[in-house]
């Protein structure tokens, strides 16, 4: 998923959010970069909890991480691997339909349209959730923009993952120069989404039909979002339980 759709969910589950917990309800797209693959990124919110859980702000920090991953499963798990009784996660599974345009709009080889179709579902659901001064915007930019808690962040964690804190800050201080964070439009999601694509495979997207697949993936999953957030939000509770429910809010 996209930030504003994590850090509306970990708000959903959380009962209110803080820039603690919205940084860290992103947090592991912005560590993916710099971990040998997804078991590390997504998977060590239990670990950060657990190591972290004393100090209320990284509390917060830690359960935003927990809300996003895939293992324990969080908002991603369900989003991308296995959602149901369907063969692949929520995402994916929406995305079917829009594979060949995917491939069209994205200049993808074949093998990629399922990968890719699945993000645009992704960018479908943000544009849903986001807009124009969404809540859930604003507090990931000021969250963005907080070099105390980025510092703070980057001391802490970067031991959890063995990578360096400087590379962590870094990683995190320039998030949003490849994804878009507050401004949430189809065009301004694709210009990004291009951003990705040539980083990620050196591959140029048109951006106007990106766009256009966007806005009809936002209309693809209108009528059954609100049932997917409902059953994830229970699937994570459940999570928050089985640890004891630290420091969730009531």
């Amino acid at each position: 998923m996209y930030p504003q759709t994590h850090a509306y969910f970990a708000q959903r589950v959380c009962g209110e959010i803080s820039e603690a917990l919205a940084l860290g309800s992103i947090f592991p797209d912005m560590v993916a970069a710099l971990t040998p693959g997804r078991d590390e990124s997504h998977g060590r919110g239990g670990q950060l909890l657990n190591a972290l859980g004393e100090d209320p702000e990284m509390r917060d920090f830690a359960l935003g991480v927990l809300t996003h991953g895939t293992s324990p499963e969080g908002l991603d798990y369900y989003g991308d691997e296995k959602y149901l009784h369907h063969e692949r996660g929520y995402c994916f599974e929406k995305g079917r339909p829009l594979v060949q345009e995917t491939i069209r709009a994205c200049n993808l080889p074949a093998a990629m349209g399922w990968w890719k179709s699945h993000n645009i579902v992704e960018m479908g659901i943000e544009l849903h959730i986001g807009g124009h001064k969404s809540p859930w915007g604003e507090i990931l930019r000021k969250a963005l923009e907080n070099e105390r808690l980025l510092t703070k962040i980057s001391r802490l964690v970067a031991p959890v993952y063995a990578v360096d804190p400087r590379r962590l800050y870094q990683r995190m201080h320039n998030f949003s120069y490849y994804i878009e964070i507050d401004r949430i439009t189809p065009r301004n999601l694709a210009v990004k989404y291009d951003v990705q694509m040539f980083y990620k495979h050196h591959i140029h997207i048109d951006i106007e039909r990106t766009a256009r697949l966007i806005a009809s993936a936002r209309e693809m999953v209108t009528a059954d979002l609100e049932h997917f957030f409902t059953y994830v939000e229970k699937q994570v509770l459940k999570t928050m339980e089985a640890l004891g429910r630290p420091g969730l809010r009531p």
